[in-house]
């Protein structure tokens, strides 16, 4: 790979030594959204971007990053019971050390090399991509074995509690459990899953709005909160919820009036997407990818009016896409406000597509957008440089 071979060598021209290095992918999320920290089921696939590290252990207990995106170098003790994020970059790195730490894995101290090909700020996970990464990175130089499900686990605790973002478990679990040409069902509460196979005449095409979002302690938390005020209001009615996740739509119909009324809209997106997500599974099992695509259509629908997090330029995304020959569906995808939309495009129309989403998307919003296409990709792994 020619990645591991470039990442390798540019360590070896900070650090002066030779690495071992490891990827783990971001991912874009084909349906399912905010449902992942509701108990929820979502359905993402790893994409062919990753963030790469590089990293040799060193005698003493710090933590040595170079950034090769920021240009930037940072150093830390890993002895510091004191230590808290300082909404820096270098928090996705330091905080994954932490929370080995703190769950009772004395980590090696480390030299790493940072590359990340994962756009920052479209939605597409590059957070998760970092953690994982660091994660397998930090483990395999100390000789600590863990499953991809706790290294997952172990990537959300890094950001829940380092950097301050309350994210699900969504990106950090497919970034460590992705698989070539399939995307993967999540349960969020049990932690199962099945892959469910992309038919191979479509691509994933992910079309970056060029709007960045910044989410931790804003308004994805306050979509959280909503979503925990619901659930406490609907207790009182339904004994033994955990979450949205166990409540229908006829329940919080029928239970709701006295949700403001803000909270009763977070509510029913995250009820009706979890009822859409069973309905997508099927749909793509028996490869109907027009009911495929309605279901995308309704889910961004759902998301612009009830969760709020769309925004003009996505909208104008999605409207474009939906008026070209050989789209099967498009949504955002993602946080929100900003980023990226998914659009399922058959293999023969993508030429198509990316020319006139293009052009519309510039015209209407004056900025000229990225368009990746991508297949899905196996998750993280470590990488021999040949």
């Amino acid at each position: 790979m020619t990645q591991a071979v470039e990442v390798s060598k540019a360590f070896e021209t900070v650090y002066g030594r030779k690495p071992r290095v490891f990827r783990a992918p971001g991912r874009v999320n084909l349906i399912g959204e905010h449902t992942d920290y509701n108990d929820g089921f979502v359905m993402p696939a790893a994409i062919e971007f990753s963030t790469w590290v590089a990293a040799a252990a060193r005698p003493d207990r710090k933590l040595a990053i170079y950034s090769e995106n920021f240009s930037e170098s940072r150093e830390f003790p890993l002895d510091d019971p004191e230590a808290k994020g300082q909404k820096h970059w270098s928090d996705y790195v330091r905080g994954v050390a932490v929370a080995l730490e703190r769950s009772g894995h004395r980590v090696s101290g480390a030299d790493l090399y940072i590359r990340g090909e994962v756009p920052i700020g479209s939605g597409l996970s590059s957070s998760a991509a970092i953690e994982v990464s660091t994660a397998l990175a930090l483990l395999a130089i100390s000789g600590i074995s863990l499953d991809p499900k706790q290294i997952a686990l172990l990537g959300q605790r890094a950001e829940n509690e380092f950097v301050g973002m309350r994210c699900g478990i969504m990106d950090q679990f497919i970034s460590c459990h992705g698989q070539a040409n399939h995307a993967l069902m999540l349960d969020c509460r049990s932690l199962d899953y099945r892959l469910l196979p992309l038919p191979p005449s479509v691509r994933l095409v992910i079309c970056n709005t060029m709007v960045h979002h910044a989410l931790a302690g804003g308004e994805y938390n306050k979509r959280r909160a909503d979503c925990e005020a619901g659930v406490k209001h609907l207790a009182q009615f339904l004994p033994g919820i955990k979450a949205l996740r166990d409540v229908t739509v006829p329940q919080l119909e029928r239970y709701g009036n006295g949700l403001p009324e803000v909270v009763y809209r977070r509510c029913r997106h995250v009820v009706s997407e979890d009822g859409r997500m069973e309905q997508a599974a099927v749909a793509l099992q028996s490869g109907a990818l027009a009911t495929f695509g309605e279901l995308m259509y309704a889910s961004h629908a759902s998301l612009r009016i009830d969760y709020e997090v769309s925004c003009q330029e996505l909208d104008i995304m999605v409207d474009l896409a939906s008026n070209v020959k050989g789209v099967c569906g498009a949504r955002m995808t993602g946080g929100g406000f900003g980023g990226c939309t998914i659009n399922l495009v058959e293999a023969g129309h993508v030429d198509e597509f990316k020319a006139t989403v293009a052009a519309g998307y510039e015209k209407a919003t004056g900025k000229t957008p990225v368009i990746y296409v991508t297949s899905a990709v196996n998750g993280a792994e470590e990488v021999t440089p040949a």
